[in-house]
């Protein structure tokens, strides 16, 4: 079976040094070294074992071979269609239609986007378990990021904290918005009374949100939002706060006369590829519900 596996050459400027600081400049945690220590990993020097205690000269080529990993045994695979549009060894990019939940929870065990990378994962050979970078609820549309190993969430999650990973959405919100373009800074935790909902309180979360109206109608905007944080219902969230729920999203205030789930679809993400050194972009159009109640809001 094979291992995931980084190699390096060690530089002029890498001379002397610790193997161990050698990799944590390249971001391979401590908690990855530890995991690689006791759980099947590797570290080689020019072909052999070493520890992260090995001194490192010019010209040494360094093979970092991470463990195995083993899905949880909760977590069950499944034949899915899968709208893959971008795939390589170390992420994919896939559009989530609306109605399918991210990973598996008490009300939806099964038909998870997770159960179905599983299953496409045990089809193609790739030894790997659900590393979900970008997670989107279970009636938000569009593109989310999956990394394919541990260390390569890592790296992303590392870009996320310093606002790396783009998302850009697009919504439609009962009413006109008060403004163009603006931003919403308000933070977000849960609501006390129920396990689900969220709502913009002082003790929340920092989040943060960027929106530009593209058009407007009768009673209904259709908006451009960019997240600069991620919590948990965050557009949902802010855009009611705003006096402007999404069409469609009962939990926070929306109508569901004209479309059966929230109108919001996940349409723009753009990352930085840790391991091919280049910026990647991808843009997904509005699905089929969405443009029909558009359609029926301008006619």
């Amino acid at each position: 079976m094979e291992r995931f596996c980084l190699v390096y050459k060690a530089g002029e400027r890498d001379e002397g040094k610790l193997l161990r600081e050698f990799l944590k400049e390249r971001q391979i945690s401590k908690a990855a070294l530890i995991d690689i220590k006791f759980n099947g990993g590797a570290l080689l020097v020019n072909g052999s074992a070493v520890t992260v205690r090995y001194i490192l000269h010019e010209g040494d080529k360094v093979e970092v071979f991470f463990p195995i990993e083993e899905p949880s045994g909760d977590l069950l695979p499944e034949e899915m269609p899968l709208d893959i549009v971008y795939e390589d060894e170390y992420v994919l990019v896939v559009n989530k239609p609306a109605g399918v939940a991210s990973i598996p929870s008490r009300e939806h065990r099964f038909g998870t986007l997770a159960n179905g990378l599983l299953g496409y994962y045990q089809s193609k050979g790739i030894h790997a378990t659900i590393h979900i970078v970008t997670r989107l609820d279970l009636d938000t549309s569009g593109l989310m990021l999956i990394a394919k190993h541990r260390h390569a969430h890592h790296l992303f999650a590392l870009q996320q904290r310093d606002y790396g990973v783009k998302r850009r959405y697009e919504a439609v919100v009962h009413g006109v918005m008060d403004q163009r373009q603006g931003t919403i800074d308000a933070p977000i935790g849960r609501k006390d009374t129920s396990i689900i909902e969220r709502e913009v309180r002082e003790d929340g979360q920092h989040a943060i949100t960027h929106y530009e109206v593209l058009r407007v109608g009768e009673g209904w905007s259709h908006v451009s939002l960019h997240l600069e944080t991620g919590r948990t219902h965050q557009i949902r969230v802010h855009m009611a706060y705003k006096g402007n729920p999404l069409i469609g999203d009962s939990l926070y205030g929306g109508s569901m006369i004209n479309i059966k789930r929230q109108a919001l679809h996940s349409c723009e993400l753009c990352f930085y590829h840790p391991f091919y050194s280049k910026e990647y972009s991808f843009f997904q159009k509005l699905p089929k519900d969405i443009e029909i109640l558009l359609e029926e809001k301008e006619s």
